[in-house]
């Protein structure tokens, strides 16, 4: 396991895209250890041939629809209605979308991409710092991960097969909780340093009904999306496939903004996506079964539960863990490596998986938006021309508060779990 463990050190120093650091490092395990290449390739192939991996590439592709149908133009208007008059108008739009992109993009970095492209620009014109507006657009992703459909959830109930209908609705009031927490946060900030409001005047009733008719069907999304999951409508795999109808129907004929050109590019980029995403999940698979064949999980688990005999002690342990582990490696193939090793120590102490596993996502999430090598954070600071530094010592106080958040979590899982147990029993 020394190879193993080296090899994949010294590739991600070197600046290695995780996906290949770790395909190679287990391969030189492999080689290392004697193993036929042709159980390797088993290995990595096995890994693609599950039916609810399909739900996937098709929320991607969804998600990519519905960015090019003139959802996210929508979106914006509507919550600049509803938070431009609070202090910081802008970044508390930005909040407030990534809280309805949730249910469209299903990516925090996409997200974070997006809206450093259509927001950052104006709140810089505005006077918002440049490492302020960064953060705030980066840790936004955070909800956007939480509330469904999230592809991470997605993955995490794969891997640790639990049920992907408990895990979205258990993503529902973390993720709004997550949104009050930050603009709170916003609103403190702004109001010290007078950041501007968009608008003088709190939306009436009729302005704010008109914002739902014009959105409406990009809001029923995730409803329709978790009803019919609850009521056995459609498997999670199937409301994919449903997602990229509905995201076809709404472009072409609702909103009549889909053009061939937009869906040909849409198509390109789903495949890039794609391939990037399918990549680490074979990759983190051969990865995780030089891990057990190592004895890592059984051993790593037995050093963890030696430190305390308390389960909460134990459970903050893996959760700082995960949140470290997270500052270097890419969250999907954190999600696919980690969730087999401590799931099972988290359910034999008693904790329920469906609340493990926000807890869990929020942090793998978060550790992208942190140095030394968060995926998000590099991408809107690069989009921004934001200096690491500087976005660094502005995400202090959002990272504050989700800590926060997270601890009341833990401590009370009904928080989590109330809306799953309330639908599914």
């Amino acid at each position: 396991m020394i190879i193993l463990a080296i090899t994949f050190t010294i590739l991600l120093i070197i600046g290695m895209p995780v996906a290949f650091a770790v395909g190679i490092s287990t391969l030189f395990f492999f080689i290392s250890e004697g193993v036929p290449f042709q159980i390797i390739a088993q290995k990595m192939v096995s890994s693609t041939q599950s039916f609810s991996l399909l739900a996937v590439p098709f929320f991607v592709l969804a998600g990519n629809l519905m960015n090019e149908t003139g959802i996210t133009k929508r979106l914006i208007k509507f919550s600049t209605v509803l938070t431009g008059h609070m202090y910081g108008g802008l970044a508390q739009v930005s909040i407030v979308l990534s809280t309805l992109m949730g249910g469209i993009s299903g990516s925090a970095t996409a997200d974070a991409a997006m809206e450093s492209r259509i927001l950052g620009p104006d709140m810089e014109k505005r006077g918002y710092s440049r490492g302020f507006t960064a953060a705030i657009l980066a840790m936004g992703g955070l909800i956007t991960s939480t509330i469904p459909p999230s592809i991470g959830l997605i993955l995490y109930g794969v891997t640790g097969e639990v049920s992907i209908g408990r895990l979205f609705l258990a993503g529902i009031v973390p993720g709004v909780l997550l949104m009050i927490v930050f603009m709170t946060t916003v609103n403190v900030i702004s109001r010290k340093r007078k950041y501007a409001r968009e608008t003088e005047k709190r939306p009436t009733f009729i302005e704010i009904l008109k914002g739902l008719v014009e959105n409406l069907w990009a809001l029923l999304f995730p409803v329709i999306l978790i009803v019919g999951i609850r009521f056995g409508i459609f498997t999670p795999s199937e409301a994919g496939a449903f997602a990229v109808v509905y995201a076809f129907i709404i472009g072409m004929f609702v909103y009549k903004e889909l053009t061939m050109k937009k869906m040909i590019n849409v198509l390109k980029q789903t495949a890039v996506d794609l391939a990037v995403i399918m990549l680490i999940i074979i990759c983190s698979n051969a990865f995780g079964y030089a891990l057990v064949t190592g004895r890592i999980p059984q051993t790593l688990a037995d050093l963890i539960i030696n430190v305390s005999s308390n389960s909460y002690v134990v459970l903050f342990i893996i959760l700082a863990f995960v949140f470290i582990v997270g500052m270097f490696m890419e969250a999907t193939a954190n999600v696919l490596i980690l969730t087999p090793i401590f799931l099972p120590i988290i359910t034999n102490l008693g904790f329920d998986p469906v609340h493990f596993g926000i807890l869990f996502m929020i942090l793998v999430t978060m550790g992208g938006m942190t140095p030394p090598i968060g995926v998000t954070m590099y991408t809107t600071c690069s989009i921004l021309g934001c200096p690491i530094e500087t976005y660094t010592k502005e995400s202090i106080l959002f990272l504050g508060a989700v800590i926060v958040l997270l601890g009341i979590l833990a401590f009370f899982p009904q928080i989590v779990l109330f809306l799953p147990n309330m639908v599914f029993g």
